[in-house]
């Protein structure tokens, strides 16, 4: 089983087990899923990962998911989707209903991380804030710098992130190591810093009902 980081935004993470539930999430939740498993000795659980870079293409979320389901569903007795909506639109929420499979609540993993509630009652003051978790803070390159072209055209920079006003890291782990990296980012995309400590959040919380 591996947990290096590069390797979820390319591949799945399929661990083997003999679970009766099948947790099928996307790559970026698999350090948080393996942890809270292994923390509750919830040996019922198996955990399945998409690539996490299908961020980058939200519109596939759903016919990779799909697939998953068909592909995997045979063999337990319930499978439950780690997304939340995450970009598609509802698209997600249509297909797992059509499939007759639940998922996470949401419309993304800074709301979920924080608390569905808790996010959409501070929505509305931080719609100039910039998200980071425990994983972009991690992949910060690989899902933001390099995507959108700011280690070859930092004056990019102005255009993308003008509007933002300052960069809240919702930490999932209290390490000081993060914290610093997040604070980097921030600098990076010169924007205020604020570091939250959200745990697992809502993520936990369903975890706990299967």
């Amino acid at each position: 089983m591996r947990l290096d980081d590069q390797s979820l935004t390319e591949t799945g993470l399929a661990p083997e087990g003999k679970g009766q539930v099948l947790l099928l999430a996307c790559g970026a939740l698999a350090r948080e899923v393996l942890a809270l498993i292994r923390a509750n000795g919830w040996s019922h659980l198996d955990l399945h990962c998409l690539p996490a870079n299908l961020h980058n293409h939200p519109e596939k979320i759903p016919d990779a998911v799909e697939a998953a389901i068909v592909a995997h569903r045979a063999a337990y007795q319930q499978v439950f989707v780690l997304y939340a909506d995450c970009g598609t639109g509802g698209l997600l929420q249509a297909r797992c209903a059509a499939l007759g499979v639940e998922m996470l609540e949401g419309p993304h993993c800074y709301s979920f991380f924080e608390g569905n509630e808790m996010f959409a009652e501070r929505s509305e003051s931080e719609f100039t804030a910039f998200y980071l978790t425990d994983f972009l803070v991690r992949q910060f390159d690989a899902f933001v710098t390099k995507p959108l072209g700011l280690d070859r055209h930092p004056e990019l920079r102005e255009m993308y992130f003008g509007h933002y006003t300052k960069l809240v890291y919702q930490a999932q782990t209290d390490n000081p190591e993060l914290t610093e990296k997040a604070k980097d980012c921030a600098a990076f995309l010169k924007l205020d810093f604020e570091r939250r400590f959200t745990g697992y959040g809502d993520l936990e919380v369903a975890l706990k009902t299967l």
